[in-house]
């Protein structure tokens, strides 16, 4: 590669940011995002390419961002802009590095570190690997670049013992994709459904060694989460966090999918199967999610009249 001209003097990529002129507004190597790169991810490799922290990378242009992860997931469209400038890009471009453009409603299923990977389309190179915005997306669970199947994280594949409801669970990976990343939803917000799907429900009969925690609303969908969930010992997050394991991921894909097609009837049922004070918030959390859906739906109407 050849060496930057700063004056009179020669320097290489390597040497330190004041004596590169780092000041300028535009950087004079550009690298190029690979596809589905997060912005974090972009920075980092130009930081090790300057020889410069990566926070010193990202405050050179946006000083007032006090963390990478700001960048990925709370950055406006000025600070995109000036980003853009810096790199040389298309602001079109580096939006979609971020996750700003994801609903509020699916901002908890944005994992803070990589929870999976596609071996395909995670690339290999003799510097750092860059990390692909897809890694970090709860609701995956195929690749968005090429469809293949997602792996765990260190790149072992693990069998889902829901691979029978692969087809349903595809049908809910769209739906919560359409949410988060376009803001299409139906009559009730997927991201929604999976957090009362994740509800604690009592079984009937109460099973021998009874574990509050293995079983949720969602069992009753697919039934045969209970048993996965006590013979693996795994554990569900709370509703306040839809974020499950890669291989616990497609029953929850599936149970949306379900409750979507089968529309509010299925949720009042599934609040018979629930007890006390659990199933007083799941029909205060029925009634106020399709009420605020309902109520949307008419602005919308009304404002095409």
């Amino acid at each position: 590669m050849k060496p930057l001209r700063n004056g009179s003097r020669n320097l290489t990529p390597k040497q330190h940011s004041h004596e590169m002129g780092l000041s300028a507004r535009q950087l004079p190597v550009r690298l190029a995002p690979y596809p589905d790169e997060l912005l974090s991810s972009w920075i980092i490799r130009h930081a090790a390419f300057y020889a410069v922290p990566p926070l010193a990378m990202l405050q050179h242009c946006l000083p007032e961002i006090q963390s990478l992860r700001t960048a990925d997931v709370d950055i406006t469209e000025s600070q995109v802009a000036r980003i853009a400038r810096m790199f040389s890009a298309d602001p079109t471009t580096v939006l979609r590095m971020t996750f700003s453009n994801i609903t509020k409603s699916s901002r908890r299923l944005i994992a803070s570190g990589p929870r999976q990977l596609c071996c395909s389309c995670s690339p290999i190179t003799n510097e750092l690997h860059p990390l692909l915005r897809s890694r970090f997306l709860g609701w995956r669970i195929t690749c968005p670049l090429c469809g293949n199947l997602l792996q765990n994280a260190d790149g072992r594949p693990r069998r889902s013992p829901f691979s029978r409801y692969h087809n349903s669970a595809l049908i809910g990976e769209q739906l919560l994709d359409d949410e988060a990343e376009r803001g299409m939803q139906n009559w009730m917000p997927p991201s929604e459904i999976a957090r009362l799907l994740l509800m604690r429900r009592v079984p009937r009969p109460l099973p021998d060694r009874y574990e509050p925690s293995n079983h949720r609303v969602l069992g009753v969908i697919i039934p045969d989460l209970d048993d996965v969930l006590r013979v693996q010992s795994s554990k569900l997050p709370s509703r306040a966090s839809t974020l499950l394991p890669l291989h616990l991921r497609p029953a929850l894909l599936a149970g949306v999918a379900i409750v979507q097609h089968s529309g509010p009837e299925m949720l009042h049922m599934l609040r018979s199967h629930m007890m006390g004070e659990n199933k007083a918030r799941f029909g205060s959390a029925i009634d106020e999610i399709v009420g605020c859906a309902r109520q949307s739906r008419t602005s919308s109407q009304l404002h095409l009249i």
